[in-house]
């Protein structure tokens, strides 16, 4: 997009009992090193699931914070150089592809005190607008729809690289494009208000780390 990748800073206020811990996801000490291929990078992408991580940062009971994920991702985006507020995403996760190293906790969390994914089977993710504010960053505006509702949210982006990697094998060579994005969102918006306010904190922080390869036409 002369428009998506956003290498963060997520600052994690975490809640609970007033604790205050804070975490640097994109600025830390080394930033990750991102091989700038040269290109246009015009044109739709489908989301590469191997190559793209979601992941979710919450307080636990006001005393650290604790990251897990979803496995599973598709999706579509489009860049357009010319007129970048025609950029568009769209993400559709599995809500039962939660993931955070616990089976157990897993369970809890797909159920219906949470997630409630036989319910409401689908995360989803759809951009309304794309606003430039730097060569390589922006915000992302779309609707979140989580737990059965929909609200308006803005991610934070910063483009990657974006060019023909020929060397990798099918299907993962082609014609690549990354972004990362991120923002952050309170769960009793979505009626997910299990353990507050002192079990889990309110405040969700998310990051997408994303990578695509362009598709014909």
């Amino acid at each position: 997009m002369n428009t998506l990748k956003t290498v963060t800073a997520l600052a994690v206020a975490v809640l609970g009992t007033g604790v205050l811990a804070t975490v640097a996801m994109a600025a830390p000490a080394a930033s990750p090193s991102y091989h700038w291929l040269t290109g246009n990078p015009n044109g739709t992408y489908k989301i590469d699931p191997q190559h793209t991580e979601v992941l979710f940062i919450l307080g636990h009971v006001g005393i650290a914070p604790f990251t897990g994920r979803f496995d599973k991702i598709s999706g579509t985006y489009t860049f357009d150089n010319k007129d970048p507020q025609k950029d568009q995403v769209h993400i559709t996760i599995p809500a039962a592809s939660i993931d955070t190293d616990f089976a157990l906790r897993d369970e809890h969390l797909r159920s219906k005190l949470f997630f409630d994914v036989k319910k409401y089977p689908e995360v989803t993710f759809v951009s309304t607008k794309y606003q430039p504010t730097g060569k390589e960053t922006g915000k992302l505006f779309g609707n979140l729809t989580l737990h059965g509702v929909t609200k308006p949210v803005v991610f934070q982006v910063r483009t990657g690289g974006a060019g023909k990697v020929a060397y990798l094998p099918k299907p993962w060579g082609g014609y690549l494009s990354g972004f990362v994005a991120s923002t952050s969102i309170k769960r009793s918006d979505y009626g997910m208000t299990a353990y507050l306010p002192e079990g889990l904190s309110n405040t969700i922080h998310i990051k997408v780390e994303v990578e695509g390869i362009r598709q014909p036409g």
